[in-house]
Protein backbone atom coordinates (compact mmCIF):
# COMPACT_ATOMS: atom_id res chain seq x y z
CA UNK A 1 0.00 0.00 0.00
CA UNK A 2 1.37 3.45 -0.87
CA UNK A 3 2.08 5.34 2.13
CA UNK A 4 0.49 8.81 2.90
CA UNK A 5 2.28 11.85 4.49
CA UNK A 6 0.52 14.65 5.75
CA UNK A 7 2.10 17.69 4.45
CA UNK A 8 1.40 20.22 7.52
CA UNK A 9 2.25 23.82 6.36
CA UNK A 10 -0.86 24.84 5.70
CA UNK A 11 -1.42 24.64 9.53
CA UNK A 12 1.38 26.70 10.07
CA UNK A 13 -0.07 28.80 7.94
CA UNK A 14 -3.20 29.31 9.61
CA UNK A 15 -1.76 29.75 13.04
CA UNK A 16 0.71 32.30 11.66
CA UNK A 17 -1.72 34.45 10.06
CA UNK A 18 -2.75 35.29 13.53
CA UNK A 19 0.02 35.10 15.61
CA UNK A 20 0.23 32.79 19.13
CA UNK A 21 0.44 28.86 19.08
CA UNK A 22 -2.83 28.29 17.90
CA UNK A 23 -3.43 25.85 16.18
CA UNK A 24 -0.35 23.86 17.70
CA UNK A 25 1.58 22.69 15.03
CA UNK A 26 2.89 20.19 17.18
CA UNK A 27 0.16 18.46 18.48
CA UNK A 28 -1.64 18.47 14.61
CA UNK A 29 1.52 16.36 13.62
CA UNK A 30 1.22 14.11 16.88
CA UNK A 31 -2.53 13.40 16.02
CA UNK A 32 -2.00 13.23 11.90
CA UNK A 33 0.39 10.01 12.77
CA UNK A 34 -2.60 8.53 15.47
CA UNK A 35 -5.33 9.36 12.79
CA UNK A 36 -3.43 6.81 10.77
CA UNK A 37 -0.85 9.33 8.91
CA UNK A 38 2.28 7.02 8.02
CA UNK A 39 4.52 10.31 7.57
CA UNK A 40 4.53 13.99 8.09
CA UNK A 41 6.25 16.19 5.45
CA UNK A 42 6.92 20.02 6.24
CA UNK A 43 8.23 22.26 3.51
CA UNK A 44 10.39 25.54 5.45
CA UNK A 45 11.02 28.38 3.23
CA UNK A 46 13.38 30.87 3.94
CA UNK A 47 10.78 33.46 4.65
CA UNK A 48 9.25 30.91 7.48
CA UNK A 49 5.76 31.97 5.54
CA UNK A 50 4.26 28.87 7.15
CA UNK A 51 6.40 26.37 8.92
CA UNK A 52 9.18 27.69 10.93
CA UNK A 53 12.78 26.52 11.31
CA UNK A 54 12.44 26.01 14.94
CA UNK A 55 8.87 24.20 13.77
CA UNK A 56 11.12 21.37 11.99
CA UNK A 57 13.93 20.80 14.94
CA UNK A 58 10.67 20.51 17.24
CA UNK A 59 9.07 17.77 15.24
CA UNK A 60 11.82 16.03 14.95
CA UNK A 61 11.20 14.11 18.50
CA UNK A 62 6.96 13.95 17.95
CA UNK A 63 7.23 12.28 14.53
CA UNK A 64 7.33 8.42 15.09
CA UNK A 65 6.52 7.49 11.34
CA UNK A 66 8.30 8.93 8.72
CA UNK A 67 9.40 12.44 8.86
CA UNK A 68 10.31 14.14 4.93
CA UNK A 69 11.78 17.27 4.74
CA UNK A 70 11.10 19.06 1.38
CA UNK A 71 13.01 22.25 -0.29
CA UNK A 72 15.04 24.09 -2.15
CA UNK A 73 19.08 22.90 -0.57
CA UNK A 74 20.05 26.07 -0.12
CA UNK A 75 22.67 26.22 3.11
CA UNK A 76 20.28 27.08 5.46
CA UNK A 77 17.94 24.53 4.62
CA UNK A 78 21.44 22.09 4.56
CA UNK A 79 21.83 22.63 8.16
CA UNK A 80 18.48 21.98 9.12
CA UNK A 81 18.13 18.55 7.40
CA UNK A 82 21.78 18.00 8.95
CA UNK A 83 20.67 19.14 12.33
CA UNK A 84 17.17 17.11 12.51
CA UNK A 85 18.16 14.19 10.57
CA UNK A 86 14.70 13.12 8.66
CA UNK A 87 14.23 10.29 7.31
CA UNK A 88 13.83 11.26 4.27
CA UNK A 89 14.69 14.66 2.15
CA UNK A 90 13.20 16.42 -0.72
CA UNK A 91 14.81 18.35 -2.96
CA UNK A 92 12.80 21.09 -4.70
CA UNK A 93 13.88 23.78 -6.77
CA UNK A 94 11.91 26.62 -5.84
CA UNK A 95 12.30 29.98 -5.44
CA UNK A 96 12.18 32.05 -2.05
CA UNK A 97 9.25 33.77 -3.05
CA UNK A 98 6.70 30.65 -4.78
CA UNK A 99 3.31 30.82 -3.50
CA UNK A 100 4.02 26.92 -3.85
CA UNK A 101 6.41 24.50 -6.12
CA UNK A 102 5.62 24.30 -9.69
CA UNK A 103 8.29 22.66 -11.68
CA UNK A 104 10.66 20.05 -11.30
CA UNK A 105 14.49 19.94 -11.80
CA UNK A 106 15.85 20.06 -14.89
CA UNK A 107 18.47 17.19 -13.44
CA UNK A 108 20.55 17.20 -16.18
CA UNK A 109 21.48 20.80 -15.75
CA UNK A 110 21.94 20.70 -12.08
CA UNK A 111 23.18 17.08 -12.17
CA UNK A 112 26.77 18.04 -10.99
CA UNK A 113 25.21 20.30 -8.16
CA UNK A 114 22.36 17.80 -6.80
CA UNK A 115 24.96 14.59 -6.92
CA UNK A 116 27.18 17.02 -4.47
CA UNK A 117 24.45 17.97 -1.94
CA UNK A 118 22.66 14.60 -2.19
CA UNK A 119 26.16 13.21 -1.38
CA UNK A 120 26.43 14.78 1.49
CA UNK A 121 22.86 13.90 2.67
CA UNK A 122 23.14 10.45 2.50
CA UNK A 123 26.46 9.68 3.95
CA UNK A 124 24.09 10.55 7.28
CA UNK A 125 21.88 7.87 6.78
CA UNK A 126 18.96 10.13 4.85
CA UNK A 127 16.51 8.90 2.15
CA UNK A 128 16.96 11.02 -1.02
CA UNK A 129 14.38 12.21 -3.20
CA UNK A 130 14.09 14.74 -6.16
CA UNK A 131 11.43 16.61 -7.47
CA UNK A 132 11.06 16.19 -11.31
CA UNK A 133 7.99 16.03 -13.93
CA UNK A 134 7.56 13.48 -16.21
CA UNK A 135 10.36 14.24 -18.97
CA UNK A 136 12.58 10.96 -19.23
CA UNK A 137 15.63 12.88 -19.47
CA UNK A 138 15.18 14.20 -15.91
CA UNK A 139 14.37 10.93 -15.12
CA UNK A 140 17.52 9.42 -16.26
CA UNK A 141 19.51 12.02 -14.68
CA UNK A 142 17.88 11.88 -11.47
CA UNK A 143 19.05 8.15 -11.65
CA UNK A 144 22.92 9.90 -12.15
CA UNK A 145 22.77 12.14 -8.88
CA UNK A 146 22.76 9.54 -6.91
CA UNK A 147 19.13 9.93 -5.19
CA UNK A 148 17.08 7.20 -4.09
CA UNK A 149 14.05 8.25 -5.26
CA UNK A 150 11.75 10.95 -7.64
CA UNK A 151 8.65 12.84 -6.36
CA UNK A 152 6.55 13.01 -9.37
CA UNK A 153 5.59 16.69 -9.79
CA UNK A 154 1.64 15.65 -10.43
CA UNK A 155 0.19 19.09 -11.15
CA UNK A 156 -0.16 18.53 -14.66
CA UNK A 157 -2.29 14.77 -13.93
CA UNK A 158 -4.73 16.81 -11.23
CA UNK A 159 -5.14 19.78 -14.08
CA UNK A 160 -6.38 16.98 -17.30
CA UNK A 161 -7.73 14.37 -14.60
CA UNK A 162 -11.53 15.73 -14.94
CA UNK A 163 -11.30 16.17 -18.98
CA UNK A 164 -9.36 13.02 -20.01
CA UNK A 165 -7.82 10.92 -16.69
CA UNK A 166 -6.45 8.52 -19.37
CA UNK A 167 -4.57 10.75 -21.12
CA UNK A 168 -3.36 12.98 -17.57
CA UNK A 169 -1.99 9.46 -16.47
CA UNK A 170 -0.52 8.30 -19.63
CA UNK A 171 3.24 10.13 -19.26
CA UNK A 172 3.08 9.51 -15.30
CA UNK A 173 2.79 5.97 -16.06
CA UNK A 174 5.90 5.76 -18.78
CA UNK A 175 8.55 8.32 -16.15
CA UNK A 176 7.35 5.84 -13.79
CA UNK A 177 8.28 2.65 -16.05
CA UNK A 178 11.40 4.52 -16.29
CA UNK A 179 12.24 5.19 -12.63
CA UNK A 180 11.44 1.70 -12.11
CA UNK A 181 14.07 0.30 -14.65
CA UNK A 182 16.54 2.81 -13.39
CA UNK A 183 16.41 1.56 -9.40
CA UNK A 184 14.62 4.40 -8.36
CA UNK A 185 11.40 4.89 -5.72
CA UNK A 186 8.69 6.33 -6.77
CA UNK A 187 6.92 9.29 -4.72
CA UNK A 188 4.14 11.88 -5.74
CA UNK A 189 3.07 15.13 -4.79
CA UNK A 190 1.25 18.17 -5.51
CA UNK A 191 -2.77 18.73 -6.25
CA UNK A 192 -3.65 14.59 -5.47
CA UNK A 193 -6.96 14.70 -3.91
CA UNK A 194 -9.89 12.50 -3.28
CA UNK A 195 -11.22 12.60 -6.76
CA UNK A 196 -8.09 11.80 -8.39
CA UNK A 197 -5.37 9.93 -5.69
CA UNK A 198 -7.14 6.32 -5.90
CA UNK A 199 -6.86 6.46 -10.20
CA UNK A 200 -2.89 7.14 -10.03
CA UNK A 201 -2.16 4.47 -7.63
CA UNK A 202 -4.56 1.83 -9.84
CA UNK A 203 -2.28 3.17 -12.15
CA UNK A 204 1.12 3.27 -10.98
CA UNK A 205 0.74 0.70 -7.73
CA UNK A 206 4.84 1.21 -7.82
CA UNK A 207 4.00 4.24 -6.28
CA UNK A 208 5.66 4.15 -2.31
CA UNK A 209 3.97 7.34 -1.23
CA UNK A 210 2.52 10.38 -1.79
CA UNK A 211 2.46 13.58 0.00
CA UNK A 212 -0.88 15.69 0.61
CA UNK A 213 -0.87 19.05 2.45
CA UNK A 214 -3.31 21.50 0.66
CA UNK A 215 -6.37 19.21 -0.61
CA UNK A 216 -6.15 16.62 3.06
CA UNK A 217 -6.28 20.25 5.04
CA UNK A 218 -9.11 21.82 3.11
CA UNK A 219 -11.19 18.89 3.31
CA UNK A 220 -10.57 18.85 7.22
CA UNK A 221 -12.64 21.73 7.61
CA UNK A 222 -15.87 19.97 6.59
CA UNK A 223 -14.93 15.95 6.97
CA UNK A 224 -12.56 16.66 10.30
CA UNK A 225 -8.96 16.05 10.46
CA UNK A 226 -9.06 12.01 11.58
CA UNK A 227 -12.12 11.28 9.31
CA UNK A 228 -10.14 12.82 6.42
CA UNK A 229 -7.55 11.14 6.66
CA UNK A 230 -8.88 7.94 7.08
CA UNK A 231 -10.94 8.87 3.72
CA UNK A 232 -6.92 9.32 1.68
CA UNK A 233 -5.97 5.99 3.50
CA UNK A 234 -9.13 5.01 1.72
CA UNK A 235 -8.06 5.75 -1.41
CA UNK A 236 -4.31 4.07 -1.29
CA UNK A 237 -6.09 0.66 -0.46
Amino acid sequence: MTKLSVNINKIATLRNARGGNVPDILQVAVDCQRFGAQGITVHPRPDERHIRYSDVQNLKSLVITEFNIEGNPLPKFIDLVLETCPNQVTLVPDTHDQITSNAGWDTKKHKDFLRNIISIFKKQGIRTSVFVDTDLINICYAAETGADRIELYTEPYAANFAENKEKAIKPFVIAAQKATELGLGINAGHDLNLENLKFLCAKIPDILEVSIGHALISDAIYFGLENTIQLYLRQLK
